[in-house]
């Protein structure tokens, strides 16, 4: 019908379904910052690491398993998303590089984090430069996750909302659209501005400032 009335075979397309042509994403779970903590230590101790990459660094499992001893710079307290890896069907291992130019990105490590990451590569990760921080497959780590979010009593978290998490922890301490898009690696706005809404903590933050303006 569209090509219809294109073509002006038809003045309007009689195909009219409010709301039809709008996705409507169920609003995913929310893991607190003592929630990806006991999450994190539920984890054996050579997967620990990948829970506080994806809460803190919000990275993707492909862009955690895909992560190697030189995407990490110490000194600068970055990481660098260069390749992501994923399992297949059959089990073979895929490795590609980031889907878009934003998904290719340097992003800032929280101090605690580093910190556990750097211990991290010291018992678990080889000494050459390519050598990969988390070496399992995508079952072997989904399977963990699944021990650790029902110890901690969260079944309805999937591994992808420790992501969601870290990004709508940042929208809360004020990061704007574009600061998140950066970090996240998020080539539109859309996926972005789902974190900037409103959260009570920082309703609290907005209120303590409009009170330190009135005096």
């Amino acid at each position: 019908m569209r090509t219809a009335v294109a073509d002006e075979l038809i003045a309007k397309s009689p195909c009219q379904v409010r709301g039809a042509a709008t996705e409507r994403a169920a609003e995913r779970p929310i893991a607190t910052v003592a929630e990806v903590e006991a999450l994190a230590n539920m984890m054996p101790d050579c997967l620990r690491i990948a829970v506080l990459l994806a809460s803190w660094c919000q990275l993707r499992r492909s862009e955690v398993r895909g992560l190697q001893r030189k995407d990490i710079d110490v000194s600068a307290a970055t990481l660098s998303v260069t390749e992501t890896r994923t399992t297949a069907m059959s089990g073979a291992t895929a490795i590609k590089a980031p889907k878009t130019r934003a998904g290719r990105r340097t992003v800032a490590v929280p101090g605690p984090t580093l910190e556990a990451l750097v211990a991290h590569m010291e018992t678990f990760t080889g000494p050459e430069p390519d050598d990969l921080g988390v070496q399992v497959t995508d079952r072997v780590l989904g399977l963990a996750w699944n021990r650790a979010r029902l110890a901690v009593g969260r079944p309805d978290l999937h591994f992808h909302d420790l992501r969601h998490s870290g990004l709508t922890w940042a929208a809360a301490t004020g990061a704007r659209v574009a600061e998140l898009m950066r970090r996240a690696g998020h080539a539109s706005q859309s996926a972005a501005l789902r974190y900037q809404r409103a959260t009570d903590a920082r309703d609290r933050v907005l209120a303590d400032a409009l009170a330190e303006l009135a005096g």
